[in-house]
């Protein structure tokens, strides 16, 4: 199965990609000839890595009983130092709030998104340190 993301030059250095019929706009900060008008586009790998695990972890827990109140990620990555600046470590903090939430079934839904279903987590973790920590928060 393929998937294709059509992406085109708009002016300066922004891009406006169309995936599955949403548009999306990337951009560059004007000190490098863009006018921040969208996301830098490595800053969206981030975001996917947060949608991926975030729609595995609700799918899993929903089939375990588990409703959070809320839910939610921080994901914070360091560059390496020298061309290519990819992202050497990545750190995944899953917040989850509600009444009663049992840890072990947390802890299970993030591992197995992270250890089986996550494309993305799976793609990101050949050139980064993944680090995990969940927490219940009132």
């Amino acid at each position: 199965m393929s998937q294709q993301a059509i992406v085109t030059w708009q002016s300066n250095m922004a891009f406006e990609a169309s995936v599955n019929g949403h548009q999306i706009i990337m951009d560059a900060d004007s000190s490098v000839g863009g006018n921040d008008s969208g996301p830098r586009p490595k800053i969206l790998l981030l975001a996917g890595l947060g949608g991926c695990t975030g729609m595995d972890v609700v799918s899993i827990l929903e089939k375990m009983k588990v409703v959070p109140e809320k839910f939610w990620m921080e994901i914070t990555a360091e560059l390496a130092n020298e061309h290519p600046k990819v992202y050497n470590q990545i750190k995944l903090v899953y917040n989850f709030k509600g009444e009663n939430l049992p840890m072990d079934k947390l802890e299970k839904a993030v591992s197995l998104s992270k250890e089986k279903y996550c494309a993305v987590s799976a793609m990101l973790s050949k050139t980064a340190e993944m680090q995990v920590e969940i927490r219940i928060v009132s």
